[in-house]
């Protein structure tokens, strides 16, 4: 059924209908159409457009359908163009035809606009607050297991840290990911309702009642703008790769540490798989899947990227494209936050083995070349003289504080006692956490 059929002679084809349909995927805007269309019917009562009768008529109605949809009793289904139709139809069939007059001052232009921004600004609150949980998990397991482990550069073992400082640069990543979704809700939160088509109506409305109705900061300053505005899901995307982006970072870690060859952590039976013919094997397969998702978040951005790049003003057919990567990227994010937060809850920490990995590292290396700048030799020098210390190590298979003194005086004379206080990993983490904190 077609809310706009009256200009036609011809019945569309039932290729295009199929084609031009969005209800198998727009269905799930249904309680944000119904209240921008309540927003819309109290304003229109307000401004005298509809009789006070009329409107608590079409209000009741739509809150009828709603309960419906929500109760299962009416299914979103069947021969309709899109949400809006289906919407409209149904509160006809239910009101009779004092629901056709609910499009009254209205186009599913500045409709779909309100629907979709509702959507999405619910949606990433969504996505903060779980963001929010998975802080909180970071925190506690960071807190419960501040042991040394070896920091890396170029993958290779670098220097002392601890397990904490470690897993906190995520919970950093995540507090800016945070901070981008605010700014992104502040930036998006207008209210295009009162745009129309494209150029407002000659009815006169009140758009400052929506939008305190729908709880928008303010209306949209520019009608074509309004109506053809999609930075908004371009700026949540780009937000939400990003967060992908550091959860396929952190995944990466985990699969490589629960490898028997770095075995510092083991990934609960819960987020694990097996072989089907290797009965040994222990897969990470949940951090695997969140670091593949990764790329079909990024596939989103890009998709509704092309989409918009070449399309004049204002509202064209192509921006329907704009749900699916919309619907699929928070859909896939908050699944991977869920499922990344369990798996982080569930990690079993394996402290020995970071703790043997930090003795075969050279990881006061740096340390060591430190305290002869300290004694009066220039850095330069004293990271050539740590370089040969640490050939001659790797030779005899000892570590830099298992050399004897005369040892380290073999190669400089600044070498004092001192020095195993200055390059015991404790003393050089608490030095270095000092000036992090």
């Amino acid at each position: 059924m077609k809310l706009w059929g009256g200009r036609f002679i011809e019945k569309e084809s039932k290729l295009m209908e199929d084609f031009n349909s969005s209800l198998s995927f727009d269905k799930r805007l249904y309680y944000e159409d119904v209240m921008g269309s309540i927003a819309h019917v109290k304003m229109l009562a307000k401004c005298s457009i509809l009789t006070n009768d009329e409107s608590v008529n079409i209000v009741n109605g739509l809150n009828s359908i709603l309960s419906d949809i929500q109760e299962g009793k009416l299914k979103i289904e069947g021969d309709f163009e899109d949400i809006h139709s289906f919407m409209e139809i149904q509160l006809t069939k239910k009101i009779g035809d004092v629901g056709k007059k609910l499009h009254t001052a209205r186009s599913r232009n500045d409709q779909v606009a309100v629907d979709m921004r509702l959507y999405s600004k619910y949606k990433t609150f969504e996505v903060i607050d779980n963001l929010n949980i998975i802080l909180s998990t970071i925190e506690k397991i960071g807190s419960d297991n501040a042991f040394i482990m070896p920091g890396y550069t170029h993958m290779q073992r670098a220097q002392v840290v601890t397990f904490k400082q470690h897993i906190m640069a995520y919970h950093n990543m995540l507090t800016r990911d945070k901070k981008r979704l605010s700014s992104a809700i502040e930036i998006m939160d207008e209210n295009p309702l009162g745009c129309c088509a494209l150029a407002g109506t000659t009815y006169e409305t009140d758009r400052s009642f929506t939008t305190r109705e729908l709880g928008f900061k303010k209306p949209v300053v520019n009608f074509m703008d309004g109506v053809s505005d999609r930075d908004y899901l371009l700026e949540l995307l780009s937000d939400f790769s990003i967060i992908m982006m550091h959860f396929s970072r952190l995944s990466e870690e985990l699969i490589l540490w629960s490898t028997k060859e770095f075995d510092f952590v083991e990934i609960s039976d819960e987020f694990s798989t097996g072989s089907s013919i290797m009965p040994q094997k222990r897969n990470p397969d949940a951090a695997e899947l969140i670091r593949g998702k990764t790329g079909r978040v990024y596939g989103d951005l890009i998709s509704l990227l092309t989409t918009m790049k070449g399309i004049p003003l204002a509202y064209n057919k192509d921006m329907q494209e704009d749900k699916e990567p919309f619907f699929d990227s928070v859909d896939t994010v908050l699944k991977c936050i869920k499922v990344m937060n369990e798996m982080l809850g569930s990690l079993k920490i394996k402290k020995d083995n970071m703790h043997n990995a930090v003795k075969r590292g050279f990881l006061n290396a740096t340390e060591a070349a430190d305290y002869l700048v300290k004694k009066g030799m220039a850095f330069r020098d004293a990271h050539a003289v740590i370089g040969t210390i640490v050939i001659n190590c790797e030779k005899k298979h000892k570590a830099i504080e298992e050399l004897n003194l005369d040892e380290l005086k073999g190669f400089s004379d600044l070498f004092d006692q001192d020095v195993y206080e200055f390059i015991d990993y404790e003393n050089t983490l608490s030095r270095g956490i000092k000036k992090e904190m």
